[in-house]
């Protein structure tokens, strides 16, 4: 249900406490016993609010000295690149990591102007290390993302760039909990001072590194050319000293809409709950911005960490990530001459179909895979994929050249994508996501929760293709059942059904006592419902049996 305030501006009764935020950092301790207090090392890092005893110096110190001990076992001895964004929680993070990594003799290299750091600046930075061979950097950007301003997150990425896999984080968060029951005895720690003298501690600067290096991954000549106005919108984030710079280094007629940081995000508007949260593909959100949209050619906004992408155009307002994803997909194979002529196009199983169409008529190859943009590290890295994206509005792509430009989602050169593909063909990207739809079709998508309890999201994650056995969905022979995906046989931790029209994946949230349906039609919104109500059927059925 939508908050009765969603896309309205915050109020003081919205905002956070940043005492009482920092505070609880430093005074509250996790009890191993309670499963909310522990890390919880998934792909997208540890993540949780001090004032719930989810994200506290313990956490951090434990996290820190685990990756120390994890990089040391896999040979890595090259820097560790360290950025943080704009949340409060981050600064003391920053802290707490540097005075572990320093006291284990690791080499760290933070923000050269004391700034903030986009995680594809962080993944531009391993990679740009590593393409010269010798000692193998890896890195950590400590970000919760989009969540709200009360939370915290801490993130690995290992020499490959992008974010670390199961077998990684798996390893680094049973570490990290051991640590804590053990009372962080086994942590190494030197005093900040001490941390900032030691000669393992350096600087680097990420923003003239990924700045000056746009050109190879983006047209912007034709950007500068055609003199296409762009409004970017950082919300607060990372990003907010790069799209100044991007601006002033290429030439470019772009505003920074808002330059203000401000730990409590005062001046967002609210999300579809009632929350502050810096989710660019949330139409609440980024209210301000759909509001001034005719104001600029394309506008822009980021997340937090500016690893997202909202693209708002004159005409069509925030796109849907999806319906972006497609145009992005459909512009760059026939832009890139200079990418492999086998290079795949990245989907997961949730995104749009429509993907799944635009690859077919470019003759690409479709290599779909589960939620996580870890699994298009590998081919992103070896050029198999050209492009790799998620429903969830974040992607990224091949150098022009067909070289690795970043392993991580990318949210500032998607965004400059858009006035690239403004700039060459002339026409807005929802303008070409028409043109799209009046070839392959307008399809209905939406995702919708159901309560569950922890037992029956594990049963939904090790589902079998055999258990599920409905040979209909909405009027629809089923095609295929996939408990695994097509793109690399890699388990979904869940099922997703098709049909020869429509499709539904239901999946266990790792947060709450819910699953998730991801759900889309190509016959439109009432056969959409249809689909969803089946779905839930179908998935209740499967999960009591």
């Amino acid at each position: 249900m939508v908050h009765e305030r969603a896309g309205e501006p915050a109020t003081s009764s919205d905002l956070v406490d940043v005492a009482k935020l920092v505070t609880a950092y430093y005074a509250r301790h996790p009890d191993p016993a309670r499963p909310g207090e522990r890390v919880a090392f998934g792909t997208s890092g540890h993540r949780g609010s001090s004032l719930d005893t989810a994200f506290n110096e313990d956490h951090i110190l434990a996290t820190g000295q685990a990756i120390c001990e994890y990089r040391a076992d896999q040979g890595v001895t090259g820097p560790l690149f360290l950025g943080i964004d704009t949340h409060a929680l981050s600064e003391p993070a920053r802290v707490s990591a540097v005075e572990v990594f320093a006291a284990n003799g690791v080499r760290v290299l933070m923000d050269a102007r004391d700034g903030y750091t986009p995680t594809p600046a962080v993944s531009h930075a391993i990679l740009t290390h590593n393409r010269r061979g010798g000692d193998q950097a890896d890195g950590v950007v400590i970000t919760p993302s989009h969540n709200p301003p009360a939370d915290g997150g801490f993130k690995y990425n290992p020499p490959s760039g992008g974010p670390a896999g199961s077998e990684a984080t798996s390893w680094i968060q049973d570490r990290a909990n051991a640590l804590i029951a053990n009372g962080l005895a086994e942590v190494r720690r030197i005093p900040y001072e001490w941390a900032l003298a030691a000669e393992t501690t350096g600087r680097y600067d990420f923003l003239a590194a990924y700045v000056d290096d746009l050109p190879s991954v983006l047209d912007l000549d034709a950007v500068r050319e055609a003199g296409v106005r762009v409004g970017a919108d950082p919300l607060g984030g990372a990003s907010v000293e790069y799209w100044g710079e991007i601006a002033d280094r290429h030439r470019l007629d772009l505003t920074v809409v808002n330059p203000d940081v401000d730990p409590t995000w005062r001046f967002m508007t609210l999300d579809w709950d009632g929350k502050i949260r810096m989710d660019c593909s949330s139409p609440y959100a980024m209210a301000s911005l759909i509001a001034a949209r005719e104001t600029y050619q394309v506008a822009t906004g980021n997340d937090a960490d500016a690893d997202r992408h909202g693209i708002v155009t004159p005409d069509g307002g925030l796109m849907n990530p999806n319906h972006y994803l497609a145009v992005a997909i459909s512009y760059l194979y026939r832009n890139r001459p200079g990418w492999p002529g086998g290079a795949g196009v990245g989907k997961t199983l949730v995104s749009s179909g429509m993907i799944d169409r635009v690859a077919d008529d470019l003759g690409r190859r479709l290599v779909e895979v589960p939620v996580g943009f870890k699994w298009f590290v590998p081919g992103l890295l070896d050029g198999s994929l050209g492009f790799g994206g998620e429903e969830s509005a974040g992607a990224s792509f091949l150098r022009r050249d067909g070289s690795v430009w970043t392993t991580d989602k990318d949210g500032l050169i998607l965004a400059l994508l858009a006035a690239e593909i403004t700039a060459v063909t002339g026409r807005t990207p929802s303008e070409l996501y028409g043109e799209l739809t009046a070839r392959f079709g307008d399809p209905a998508y939406a995702r919708i929760d159901a309560p569950a309890t922890r037992e029956e999201k594990a049963r939904l994650g090790a589902l079998s293709a055999a258990d599920v056995t409905a040979a209909s969905l909405a009027g629809e022979p089923v095609t295929a059942v996939l408990t695994s995906a097509p793109g690399n046989g890699a388990a979904l931790g869940g099922v997703k059904v098709c049909t020869g029209s429509a499709w539904f994946a239901a999946r266990p949230s790792g947060t709450e006592d819910v699953y998730k349906i991801y759900a889309e039609s190509f016959k439109g919104a009432e056969h959409l419902a249809q689909v969803q109500e089946e779905a839930q059927a179908l998935v209740a059925a499967t999960l009591g049996g």
